[in-house]
């Protein structure tokens, strides 16, 4: 119950950002009455951005950067690993990011730490891999962060086109970059 009520909120989150999200809409969302909402959430909509901030970054955590961290696997396999558990995140470049939905003028204001801090563990991450990849450390951090850069603009670009593959091309040049640097 707790995850479909988390996801509930995720996608209207993403669908309308902080500022767009009503709490008529979360409600109706999650098939809650608002007061219902209240009750789980006693600080309303800012602490269910918030745990939905915790909910997503969870499941990088455990579904991304575990995977760049998971010495089993080579590098090779483990950024590829990565790069399709990214897009599953975004259904293949169908949703937006929610750090992008939630940093608008009011949510920006009252989620900037977050939003900061797992954008950086984005580049510390893919620094890492970068670094295990033969990267100079300098060069890896270049990487990581053209890496979210990208990532971030394909969303916003293959939303507006309403074309997937802008998505999977840039995640693909993204894998080719760290993998074939002198090609």
């Amino acid at each position: 119950m707790e995850e479909d009520v988390l996801e509930s909120l995720t996608k209207v989150f993403r669908e309308k950002g902080y500022e767009g999200a009503s709490l008529s809409d979360l409600a109706e969302a999650t098939n809650l009455k608002k007061a219902s909402l209240y009750h789980r959430f006693p600080k309303g909509k800012q602490a269910m951005a918030e745990a939905v901030l915790q909910n997503v970054n969870k499941w990088v955590q455990e579904n991304i950067f575990s995977v760049l961290q998971n010495e089993i696997l080579t590098p090779e396999e483990r950024l590829k690993n990565a790069l399709s558990q990214i897009s599953v995140l975004y259904s293949a470049g169908e949703e937006t990011c929610i750090f992008r939905a939630l940093s608008m003028r009011v949510g920006l204001e009252l989620f900037e730490e977050q939003i900061n801090s797992g954008m950086q563990l984005w580049i510390i991450n893919f620094k890492e891999i970068g670094i295990e990849l033969n990267f100079e450390e300098d060069e890896a951090l270049d990487l990581a962060l053209q890496t979210l850069i990208e990532i971030q603009g394909a969303l916003v670009v293959s939303r507006t086109m309403r074309d997937k593959n802008i998505f999977s091309q840039t995640l693909q040049k993204i894998e080719t970059r760290y993998l074939h640097r002198f090609l």
